[in-house]
Parts: structure tokens; sequence; C-alpha cells
């Protein structure tokens, strides 16, 4: 696994993590102050790198090798 995920860039890690938390692509550009296009950008490189088919299938990657947690649910991207 570690050498699976030493294909992704740091960015590319972050949005991983952010995918595992079930956030969208407007969420993961509000959180990362980047652009959508570029969360796209990132998102597609992941899913790529790590021979993924889809963003559900990065959240299961995500929890099953313990990037992330269950209960650990969406990070708040401000509002309220």
């Amino acid at each position: 696994m570690r050498r699976c995920l030493a294909r992704l860039t740091a960015r590319e890690h972050e949005v991983l993590l952010l995918l595992g938390r079930g956030m969208s692509n407007a969420e993961i550009s509000a959180r990362l102050h980047i652009g959508e296009t570029t969360t796209k950008t990132h998102v597609k490189r992941v899913l790529d790198k790590l021979g993924l088919r889809d963003r559900v299938h990065a959240a299961v990657f995500a929890f099953d090798h313990g990037l992330v947690r269950a209960g650990a649910g969406r990070l708040r991207t401000g509002g309220g």
C-alpha cells in the first residue's frame, strides 16, 4: 500500500483524504483554496495512479487503508 501512496503528490494525498470523507469537488476546492477544475484534475490523477474506478472506490480505498476512520464525517468548509 505504501508503494501505491508513494505515487501520489502531497496535494493528491490530501485530495484522497477528503474523498475518503465523502467531500464533493466543490467542497474539496473550498477546503484547499483551489479551483474546481484543479480539483477535478487531482481527483482524476488519484484515480489513475491508484487504479480506482471512481470517487466512491477512492473513499473505500481510503477507509480500507486506514487513511480515514468511520464516523470521521465531512469536514466543515465554513458557513454555519
